[in-house]
């Protein structure tokens, strides 16, 4: 029988000692998050894993450093990238963050014909606005254990999506947390009941690999 992993034993997973290790010398001070669920850190809680969004789980870490940290998370359970940028993007604005995390659109591939168009438009305008706060964006493609059974040709729509994800950041220079093939998509546990988001020792998981994608540059 294999040991079931806790937070104390994944090999995917940093401490609090370690991920405020690696984010010594962060320069940031106003993380601001926006989206979708992704970005929410929606999930259910995982056995032997402390309930934390991944997202607060960043935050943690860089409070560490420092205790004068602003936070802000506007990301939305079914937000499309166009209600992102209708109601998220005045916000962030205001907020004047040196830290952005961006992650919408995978609520605009629940249609019977995704507007890839209008999908990549939104994502172009998001990622510019996010970029001309003069912050560092980070973005995460979506996982492969993702699957919606009553579209079968659901994985070809995020690849697609993601690809989209990969080309704009590069284009803006965001930092892309691939997550699309990261080996935690074969755990049995990964996902909620739901069936669609990481539970929480994925949201330990990806709270990690947004802390080692810092970390390359402070």
């Amino acid at each position: 029988m294999t040991a079931l992993l806790t937070e104390g034993t994944d090999p995917f997973c940093l401490s609090p000692a370690e991920a405020a290790r690696l984010l010594e010398g962060a320069p940031w001070h106003r993380f601001a998050v926006l989206g979708d669920s992704l970005a929410a850190g929606t999930g259910d809680p995982s056995p032997g894993y402390a309930p934390l969004p991944w997202a607060e789980r960043v935050a943690a870490a860089l409070r560490s450093h420092h205790p004068d940290l602003a936070y802000r998370n506007t990301g939305t359970i079914g937000a499309t990238t166009g209600r992102t940028l209708a109601h998220q993007a005045d916000g962030l604005l205001a907020f004047e963050p040196d830290l952005v995390h961006l992650s919408c659109g995978a609520n605009d591939l629940w249609r019977p014909e995704p507007d890839f168009g209008a999908i990549e438009g939104n994502l172009r305008r998001l990622f510019a606005l996010s970029v001309d706060t003069g912050a560092l964006l980070t973005t995460f493609t979506l996982g492969r254990a993702f699957t919606v059974p009553e579209f079968p040709a659901f994985p070809d729509r995020v690849r697609r999506l993601n690809a989209l994800v990969r080309t704009i950041a590069a284009e803006h220079g965001a930092l892309v947390i691939e997550m699309w093939d990261h080996p935690v998509n074969d755990r049995p546990d990964l996902l909620s009941a739901d069936g669609i988001h990481f539970a929480g020792a994925g949201q330990a998981v990806m709270a990690a690999e947004v802390i080692r994608a810092l970390a390359e540059v402070t």
